[in-house]
């Protein structure tokens, strides 16, 4: 509505996002722009598709995507397979690429490394290392105060809306930065797993198989567990929570919550019934109803309980919305408001909020700091402890090996759709588990 924008010296308004990009402005946004009933290389090139008097030259295409997938460690993927095909971490990677690809004079990146695992971040930093030495400036948004130590020069804060402040790398320290971000001190988390035996099953997987995801995945976590799941993108995690659910088809293996008797997934009403809650990756997508208010969408799971004869009481949908709400420490205006109006962190506790409404024996968070602040993080945090301390069952799926490594008891990592390890915190070390991650594709090379 006011200010003013210079770029080179020169005035600069950009009147829409197409006109950014020529003039060398390039962004990659936290929310995906991925379009899934195109190709992967149709993505990469939407608005630069190779043509000759009218007609695309798919040939060019291809091959230049196939370039572009290489700079981001995607090299394996055919350029001419569908986005839809494509896991969030891997979207998320295509989006990189479609960026790098450009001639870009300023590249601004919206948490970019939220899906990736480490390998990943390693190669869009070196990336980031090329551009720079070509005289690109990069504008980089993130909440790891790892990552800004480690590739910024300088560090501004913003909250609410606002400049916090400015300082140069090197000459301010993360818990400074970390107030700065949320307002207030946060405690210093120490490790919490790991301090106590577990005895009582939570939940058991059984040879679970999904062609093309997993192969034969069995394990078991406990009641008042966190279990960790870590792996690479494309390892098949998301997949393998998703099948657990029964939110996609398995080709086999069997599913027990507790002490029932064990059967194959097969809806997720039905898992719901067991006692099973998902957290999805993709929150926007899979978990919430955006246009709908946070009442509606916390109590969702519940809805006959809030209602009498077919008719939703209202004051009983907006106590029990209130009273979870404050329990996550929601920043909301009122629960009549839409959840699309909330920031993401917030956007991820209302999800939660909805299973823990229904009292879930067993919660699968896939990815559950994606994308949310500092407190927001530390909030989901105590979350997971609280619901550990109450005898729930809790598995992790996170590309952050130093996050499970803080947070979990156990972890497990995957590898090429395969369970490749098992680590507890007397043995694991994120070089441990990032070996572990790479080791079912040497196995299938040597195959």
């Amino acid at each position: 509505e006011n200010g003013e924008l210079e770029l080179n010296g020169s005035g600069y308004i950009s009147t829409s996002m197409r006109f950014a990009p020529d003039a060398g402005v390039v962004m990659v946004l936290q929310e995906l722009n991925v379009l899934p009933t195109l190709t992967i290389a149709e993505n990469l090139f939407l608005s630069r598709l190779p043509s000759r008097g009218g007609f695309i030259q798919h040939r060019n295409l291809r091959e230049s995507a196939a370039e572009a997938l290489a700079r981001v460690g995607l090299e394996h993927l055919d350029p001419d397979r569908s986005a839809a095909s494509l896991g969030v971490g891997q979207q998320q990677l295509v989006e990189i690429a479609g960026a790098l690809s450009q001639d870009a004079r300023i590249l601004i990146l919206d948490e970019p490394s939220a899906a990736l695992t480490g390998p990943e971040v390693e190669t869009l930093f070196e990336n980031m290392k090329r551009l720079r030495e070509e005289g690109v400036a990069i504008i980089y948004i993130s909440h790891r105060m790892e990552e800004i130590d480690q590739i910024a020069d300088r560090v501004t804060v913003l909250r609410d809306g606002r400049r916090v402040a400015t300082h140069r790398v090197g000459e301010v320290a993360a818990q400074q930065l970390i107030r700065e971000m949320s307002g207030a001190e946060l405690a210093e988390r120490s490790h919490r797993g790991g301090c106590r035996g577990f005895d009582e099953i939570g939940l058991s997987v059984d040879r679970l198989h999904s062609e093309g995801n997993f192969q034969s995945i069995s394990f078991e976590a406990y009641r008042g567990e966190k279990l960790g799941i870590a792996g690479l993108v494309g390892a098949g995690r998301t997949e393998l929570l998703r099948g657990i659910f029964g939110a996609d088809a398995v080709d086999g293996g069997e599913v027990a919550v507790g002490g029932e008797s064990p059967t194959t997934p097969r809806s997720p009403a039905r898992s719901v019934e067991r006692g099973l809650a998902l957290i999805p990756e993709d929150r926007k997508q899979d978990g919430l109803l955006l246009d709908k208010s946070i009442g509606l969408n916390a109590t969702l799971n519940r809805v006959e309980s809030y209602s009498k004869q077919g008719w939703i009481d209202q004051s009983q949908v907006d106590s029990a919305a209130t009273s979870v709400a404050e329990r996550l420490q929601l920043k909301y205006e009122n629960v009549n408001q839409s959840a699309a109006e909330l920031s993401g962190g917030n956007q991820q506790k209302v999800v939660i909020a909805r299973w823990l409404l229904r009292d879930s024996e067993v919660f699968l968070f896939d990815e559950p700091t994606r994308g949310v602040d500092v407190a927001a993080k530390e909030a989901i945090y105590n979350l997971l402890d609280e619901l550990t301390e109450a005898a729930k069952t809790v598995v992790v799926v996170s590309s952050d090996f130093r996050e499970l490594m803080k947070v979990c008891d156990r972890i497990l990592v995957m590898s090429n759709g395969r369970l490749t390890g098992e680590f507890g915190p007397e043995d694991w070390s994120q070089e441990v588990l990032t070996e572990a991650a790479f080791a079912g594709f040497s196995t299938m090379a040597q195959a």
